[in-house]
Formats: structure tokens, C-alpha cells, sequence
């Protein structure tokens, strides 16, 4: 047998590995999308009603209020959830990054939150924040600060669950950028220092541009992940006081399963699936050609 020839079955034999995944991935991806875009062009209750609309469904969701309202708040959480996470994030990586001894137990207790899942860090803080029996309201009250309804006040639930997200997110972009520092070249920050350049600069003209791969890497996820925002605004507001902190995917939630118009909730999630392939698309061509993240 010649070696193309070998070449060849192998390649044969490794594709065989990917048919259970490539299945895998129908059944739970390709098949609800496609059942999802389908459905939506019906009006279906739950029931025995089924009739075909067309693209009425699209056209009426367009000029909902409540839709385009939820669509601005998820917009708003993802742009501050996102930047607050990425701030605390570098900056605590370059921090513990300097750190020698207890390195490695900083690490692990920054990605405590990490291990928790999103129902149980929304009520762990819903409690935490109550105005009546949370500890967040006992401090402020034993230093003198008037209790705050942080989660019931329409101006301050926006920004609660934006912090929360915070709490419970940074340690995964403390972690990816921790990896891309590793990651750098030694050699031009050695020149750099040699040449006098301050700490400052070295960040600014070196860490910065070296890290950006990585650093668009970790928006794009969590970007993606932020959009989808559910469990957080779920388990805390509700999407209250009234709509303020309502996103796409609660509205979903509340379309299918307490007004059972599972057709509009279809909608909605097709839209907003398609509005989300968009940033991602776009996020990729910010990512320089050929250049991997570090």
C-alpha cells in the first residue's frame, strides 16, 4: 500500500469519529432551528390551533413595543455586563499575574463563582440584596446609608444585574486572559524596559496589541453569552419592576409558557438568533486574518 494511499484511509477512518458527533449535532441544534423557523410561519397556541400566517408572525413582532423594548435591554445588559466583566477582568489578571507566592489560590478562589450555576447565584443575590433581611441593606444601614431596593428600583435593576453577571462571569476572562499573558513573548518587553520604557507604556504599545486576539476571542464569547441572557434576570427580577429589565429570551419564555403563543415565541427566538449571528459575524472580521489568539 502506498503512503497517499494510507494517507487516505486514515483520513477515511477519522471521519468515522465525527459521524456521532456531526448526529449529536443535528438532533440538538439543526433540528430545533429548523423546526423553530418552520413553526413560526403558523399560529399555534398549544392546542388544536394550527394556521398557516406566513410571515405575519415577523411583521407584527417587528412593531411589538414589548419586543423591541426587551431587545434594547438585553442590548444594554450585554454592553454593560461585557465591559464591566472585561475591565475587572484584565486588570485582575495583570494584577495576580504579579503576584509569586499564593498564586495559585488566588486563582482558585477567583473562579469559585464559576462553579455555581446561574439559578443559584440569582437567588443567592436576591436575598443578599433584599431591602428588609439582605445583608447588603444591613451593611449600608450599620454605616449610616439608607436602605436600597436594588432589584425593585426601576433605576438601579439594570445596573444589580449587571454587577451580578459581573460577580459570577470575570473569572472566565480572568482565566482565557491569564492564559494569553502567559502566552506573550518575553523578548519585547525585555527591549522595552531596557530602552526605558515605563509600565504604562509597556501596556499600552505591547500587552495591548499582543493580547488583542485573545481579548476579541473572550468578547465574542461573551458577548454571545450575554445575549442569551436568561437565568440571571429570571431568578432575581423577573424582567421587572415592570418591563425594565425584561430580555429576548424571558419574553420568549413568557410567550410560550404563559400566554402559549408558541408561534410568536418561535419568532422571537428566530429573529433574535439572527440578530446574534450578526455580532458574531462581525466580531470575525474584526479578528485579524491568520493570526490565532495567544
Amino acid at each position: 500500500m502506498t503512503l497517499l494511499a494510507r494517507r487516505r484511509r486514515g483520513r477515511d477512518r477519522g471521519g468515522r469519529f465525527l459521524v456521532p458527533a456531526v448526529i449529536l449535532l443535528g438532533l440538538t441544534s439543526v433540528y430545533p432551528t429548523l423546526y423553530s423557523l418552520y413553526m413560526s410561519l403558523y399560529d399555534w397556541n398549544w392546542g388544536h390551533r394550527l394556521n398557516f400566517v406566513g410571515l405575519r408572525n415577523y411583521l407584527d413582532l417587528l412593531t411589538d413595543t414589548r419586543f423591541l423594548g426587551a431587545m434594547w435591554n438585553t442590548i444594554v445588559f450585554t454592553a454593560g455586563a461585557v465591559s464591566v466583566e472585561l475591565v475587572l477582568g484584565l486588570g485582575t489578571a495583570l494584577v495576580v499575574g504579579r503576584l509569586g507566592l499564593g498564586r495559585g489560590l488566588v486563582r482558585t478562589l477567583l473562579l469559585v463563582p464559576l462553579m455555581v450555576g446561574g439559578m443559584i447565584v440569582s437567588v443567592i443575590w436576591k436575598v443578599m440584596l433584599d431591602p428588609t433581611l439582605g445583608v447588603i441593606g444591613l451593611l449600608l444601614q450599620a454605616a449610616g446609608l439608607p436602605r436600597l431596593g436594588f432589584l425593585g428600583d426601576p433605576h438601579m435593576a439594570m445596573l444589580s444585574v449587571v454587577m451580578i453577571d459581573a460577580w459570577w462571569q470575570t473569572a472566565f476572562v480572568f482565566i482565557v486572559l491569564s492564559a494569553g499573558l502567559q502566552a506573550l513573548p518575553v523578548e519585547p518587553f525585555e527591549a522595552a524596559e531596557v530602552d526605558g520604557a515605563g509600565a504604562w507604556q509597556r501596556f499600552r504599545y505591547l500587552t495591548l496589541p499582543l493580547l488583542r486576539p485573545t481579548i476579541l476571542v473572550v468578547l465574542m464569547f461573551r458577548t454571545v453569552d450575554c445575549l442569551k441572557v436568561f437565568a440571571i434576570i429570571f431568578g432575581t427580577t423577573g424582567g421587572g419592576p415592570m418591563t425594565i429589565t425584561e430580555s429576548v429570551q424571558v419574553l420568549a419564555y413568557r410567550m410560550a409558557f404563559k400566554q402559549l403563543n408558541m408561534s410568536v415565541s418561535m419568532t422571537t427566538m428566530v429573529v433574535f438568533a439572527a440578530f446574534a449571528l450578526l455580532v458574531l459575524l462581525a466580531y470575525q472580521r474584526l479578528l485579524p486574518s491568520g493570526e490565532e489568539p495567544a
